[in-house]
């Protein structure tokens, strides 16, 4: 199964190993697995968890293979994308511990619609598919769980489409800014993540130049900071003022 894996995605991992951290010395407790592990403990689904280590910069699900399971991210940061028109890539999301990523491919669907980058050093837990069918048949709360999990995803997906449909240019890179921030939070006064230029881009849905204009302007109003790639928000009542129409909140 691990050879299989490796070889769909073309890219090389570390290798998987299961003397890792187990589910219950696990500290995500935002994890589903965590939260269900009660009801899961005499599972394969835990019994047969697999670790990946992947290098900052490293792809290890690639948009189109074949779905084998689900990643769940142990620590580290991630950036969720898919490619667009003319091969564009557009970032879908963030992720950090605790979140899962695959799971848009899991289920009826047989090919990742979604690629993933390690966006530093992280490392994931595996499950594979046979295992997590087999156990959504057996364990009713954790099948209600998931449910429930994608509920919201679809639930704030729709409120993304629809704010993101009405913001200007401007309002989608403060919205970008602000989602930053409640996701990793900030570390001596700049956002805990390094991002390019590009990425902010490729998630704001505009150009990079579009970001670098918008950037200078507002530091010349004072209500970010720059140090190389680093960005600290410096005035975040303002900014969310600025958008607070859109529900900033929605997408966390």
């Amino acid at each position: 199964m691990e050879t299989q894996v490796l070889n769909t995605n073309k890219t090389k991992l570390s290798a998987r190993t299961r003397s890792g951290i187990t589910c219950d010395a696990c500290l995500n407790q935002n994890c589903i697995i965590k939260k269900g592990l009660l009801g899961l403990s005499d599972s394969d689904l835990v019994k047969e968890k697999n670790d990946i280590r992947c290098k900052k910069g490293q792809q290890f699900i690639i948009e189109g293979a074949p779905v084998n399971g689900l990643f769940f991210i142990l620590k580290g940061k991630v950036k969720v994308f898919r490619t667009g028109i003319n091969g564009r890539e557009q970032i879908v999301r963030f992720a950090k511990d605790g979140e899962i990523i695959g799971h848009r491919g899991f289920g009826t669907e047989e090919y990742y619609s979604i690629g993933a980058v390690a966006l530093e050093d992280t490392v994931l837990c595996y499950f594979s598919k046979d295992i997590l069918q087999d156990t959504l048949r057996k364990n009713p709360e954790f099948t209600y769980n998931m449910m429930l999990f994608y509920a919201n995803e679809l639930n704030r997906s729709e409120s993304k489409v629809k704010s993101i449909s009405q913001m200007t240019v401007r309002e989608r890179v403060v919205d970008t800014l602000l989602y930053i921030n409640r996701k990793f939070g900030e570390l001596k006064g700049f956002l805990d993540i390094t991002l390019s230029r590009k990425e902010y881009a490729d998630y704001a849905g505009t150009t990079e130049e579009q970001v670098i204009r918008i950037f200078s302007a507002l530091k010349k109003e004072k209500l970010i900071s720059a140090k190389g790639k680093k960005i600290g928000i410096t005035n975040i009542d303002l900014l969310k003022k600025e958008i607070s129409e859109h529900n900033f909140y929605l997408d966390s």
